[in-house]
């Protein structure tokens, strides 16, 4: 049993330092005043949220960090929730009217710009600035 163990624990090791794991760090700006906190979600390719945090605002900026991500692709999507009801306000054409952002400062024509355009390759410790627009 002993050496079951021994050779269970190699094997979490070797898995743990075979894999480089990266940090990701955000950088929001642009945010029109410190009211509300800012949504923040971040993907894997697949369109799978793998971290989600909500952050306060300090000087009109946001700075969050996400660690130990594997070497992919990766996409960041944001909002400012002035108003703290969760919730994206729109007007009645279906336009935001809290401030917002993807990765790679894509914006849609009509709608969230497809998931291909904010997604950005992470293959070492990485710093993204985000724009958000109103």
């Amino acid at each position: 049993m002993k050496k079951l163990l021994s050779i269970l624990a190699g094997f979490f090791l070797i898995s743990n330092y075979s894999f480089p794991q990266y940090s990701l760090t955000v950088e929001i700006t642009g945010i029109r005043n410190n009211k509300g906190k800012i949504m923040i979600q971040v993907f894997d390719e697949k369109e799978k949220i793998i971290n989600q945090q909500i952050c306060y605002i300090l000087d009109k900026k946001v700075t969050i960090s996400v660690n130990n991500l594997k070497p992919g692709k990766y996409g960041v999507r944001f909002y400012h929730d002035e108003n703290l009801n969760q919730t994206m306000e729109t007007n009645l054409v279906g336009k935001p009217t809290e401030g917002y952002g993807f990765s790679n400062n894509v914006t849609g024509k009509f709608g969230m710009p497809p998931f291909d355009k904010w997604l950005f390759d992470l293959n070492e410790d990485k710093t993204i600035l985000l724009k958000t627009v109103y």
